[in-house]
């Protein structure tokens, strides 16, 4: 088959490497309550990252550094850079995740 629909349920955290068949890319769909952040700071060797705000406001620190997001919002994020996701104190923060290979 060459396509695959997956209709997005509620949780905290989705992801649809094998519920998609994926062969490269990584995608998950998270949400941080309000208040809320991501409980540890990451980074990747190999991948870079792409983020897309769903809905809400938030913001993600990223190596010291604080960046706003809100709706509508998309940010790359390269491998070296250390990361935390933080949801806004009165609204919860969904984005969707794609990492895919650094070239």
């Amino acid at each position: 088959m060459s396509y695959k629909v997956y209709s997005l349920e509620s949780a905290p955290r989705v992801e649809l490497h094998d519920t998609l068949g994926l062969t490269g890319a990584e995608i998950s769909v998270n949400t941080l309550e309000a208040g809320t952040n991501v409980p540890f700071v990451h980074a990747h060797q190999l991948n870079e990252e792409v983020y897309f705000v769903l809905s809400g406001s938030g913001y993600v620190e990223l190596d010291g550094d604080k960046v706003e997001l809100k709706q509508g919002d998309f940010i790359k994020i390269d491998p070296e850079f250390k990361c935390q996701f933080f949801g806004s104190s009165n609204e919860a923060l969904t984005f969707v995740c794609i990492q895919a290979k650094f070239n």
